[in-house]
């Protein structure tokens, strides 16, 4: 397939970009499925857009995982990767490491962080989505990301963890600073106070983790500390790491999923209806494929994490050389009409649906469950205590953060009937019962 020239190609990492990444992925998969390009931190990569393509290239394992097979003063520098992950000694993650060292790793975590422990802790979520939503459902409007989708995933990973309740807020405001994403094409930016949140949360889990050693309890860093294969046991570094990508890529990835799950509904009313009466009928099976067609129709992580080829390979048709950086884009692999009838358009009904939104092969997101459960919570409890529930804004002001591999709203104003109280009655209220 010839290369397009450069004034046919649409432009990528624009604030343009940003808000609807659609149709330049479109184009991308009809002219150029496999392209490389200058990304806005200056590193060259291969992008991949097509399903079969990403398919294969997520389940290849001369792809690594691994950084130390690109450049070395790209990942110092914090270009490649999470900022500040090698400074804070958390590189012993599942997202940066590969076989054997995966394999031991991810059977020793999946000990830990079990579909038991998961389903268990639904009434704890669930109690955390009614407080978050008690905070503002009498009100009549809120920003449903700052107020909502950002603090449920955080304070439910907390809780998960382990992390006590007093220490929680500083968890909320290091994860904010992760956030904080830089305008697309201005260079690193505020990539510093990401690293500087990087490292208070490695301190502090190092801390939590020797306490925890002492006193082992029921969360899910004792269930690290504790897990053990064939006599082999997490290092504290690799707990310490654990943990904390638990919580890097487990929060953001429900919070993008609540708020683009939720603009998603509101801007296709008829589906937003469907959904809301199976839940006040009580039945589950819509919102268990509605979960999934969201992450397919605009899904929480845009670009998978990064892979750098280790031997020549060719994806579509196309050579990567040894070393070169290739990110798969997921939200083009998931609208790729080859695989998706009516790609474009969002069916909550779709069964036929195996999207790439929590990836594939054996680095397929381990905290899948987790977020999905988050979602379902969130989004039924939305739609039954606010019921006409509204955009409070025109979607063409909405912004959408700049981040490379994540892609979510920075705020969702909305508007609703405020939610009445119901009236406590007074202290000297005559009992006229019995």
């Amino acid at each position: 397939m010839p290369v397009q020239p450069d004034s046919a190609r649409p432009p990528l990492f624009t604030w343009e970009f940003a808000a609807d990444p659609y149709p330049a992925y479109a184009w991308l998969r009809e002219h150029e499925p496999v392209h490389r390009t200058t990304l806005p931190s200056g590193v060259e990569a291969w992008l991949v857009t097509r399903y079969a393509d990403a398919r294969q290239a997520l389940a290849d394992s001369r792809l690594s995982k691994n950084p130390v097979h690109h450049s070395g003063q790209a990942h110092r520098t914090g270009r490649v990767g999470i900022p500040g992950e090698r400074q804070a000694d958390l590189m012993t993650h599942l997202l940066n490491i590969d076989p054997p060292d995966h394999t031991r790793l991810r059977r020793l975590v999946s000990k830990a962080f079990t579909p038991r422990r998961v389903a268990e802790f639904e009434p704890r979520v669930q109690q955390l989505t009614d407080r978050l939503i008690d905070g503002f459902a009498a009100r009549g409007s809120a920003d449903l990301i700052h107020e909502f989708a950002f603090p449920l995933p955080i304070y439910a990973i907390c809780d998960m963890l382990g992390v006590p309740a007093e220490d929680q807020d500083d968890f909320r405001d290091w994860a904010g600073m992760m956030l904080r994403h830089t305008k697309p094409g201005h260079g690193s930016g505020q990539r510093g106070g990401v690293g500087r949140a990087v490292k208070r949360m490695r301190a502090y889990l190092a801390e939590l983790i020797h306490r925890k050693r002492a006193d082992l309890g029921d969360d899910l860093i004792s269930g690290l500390i504790r897990a053990s294969d064939h006599g082999e046991h997490l290092t504290e570094n690799e707990a310490a790491a654990m943990a904390f990508i638990l919580l890097f890529a487990g929060f953001e990835t429900t919070v993008n999923l609540i708020g683009n799950g939720t603009y998603a509904l509101l801007r296709n009313p008829g589906q937003r209806a469907l959904l809301q009466e199976s839940v006040a009928r009580g039945e589950s099976g819509l919102l268990e494929t509605g979960i999934e067609e969201l992450l397919r129709y605009d899904g929480p992580v845009e670009l998978a994490t990064w892979r750098f080829a280790t031997s020549p390979l060719t994806i579509g048709g196309v050579e990567i050389p040894v070393g070169d950086p290739v990110l798969v884009v997921l939200a083009a692999a998931n609208r790729d009409p080859a695989r998706f009838a009516d790609e474009n358009g969002l069916d909550l009904t779709r069964t036929d649906n195996p999207h790439l939104g929590f990836g594939h092969g054996i680095h397929y997101c381990i905290g899948a469950p987790l977020a999905r459960l988050e979602g379902r919570a969130a989004l039924a409890t939305l739609l039954t205590r606010l019921p006409d529930l509204r955009l409070a804004e025109s979607p063409d002001n909405l912004r959408w953060r700049g981040g490379l591999i994540m892609r979510g709203l920075r705020e969702l104003p909305v508007e609703f009937s405020p939610e009445k109280k119901a009236v406590e009655p007074s202290a000297g209220a005559a009992d006229t019962s019995g």
